[in-house]
């Protein structure tokens, strides 16, 4: 895979992972008994935002280099997998 290529799916499992990372950990304001004037009560009282971004960013380039491994290393293909899911034989 060339460098651009392996940006791309970065960011696309980045985004992927980070919105399975989300709600982790959150309460409300309303759970928590804090609400602030003017909000929601079921807005997040500390989403912890940097904390699940370097989480994410963690796992996501573990899942990328183990793609990249699998691809480059291991020569892993899209014809490859198909022809190990081959149903007509």
């Amino acid at each position: 895979m060339n460098l651009l290529s392996l940006i791309a799916v970065y960011l696309v499992v980045w985004w992927i992972i980070l919105f399975a990372v989300l709600p982790w950990g959150v309460r409300s304001q309303e759970e928590e008994g804090e609400a602030v004037l003017g909000t929601m009560p079921g807005a997040p009282a500390r989403p912890m935002l940097v904390r699940k971004a370097i989480a994410t960013s963690i796992v996501a380039a573990l899942i990328v280099g183990g793609l990249w491994v699998a691809v480059d290393v291991f020569g892993l293909t899209i014809a490859g997998i198909a022809a190990r899911f081959d149903l007509r034989r």
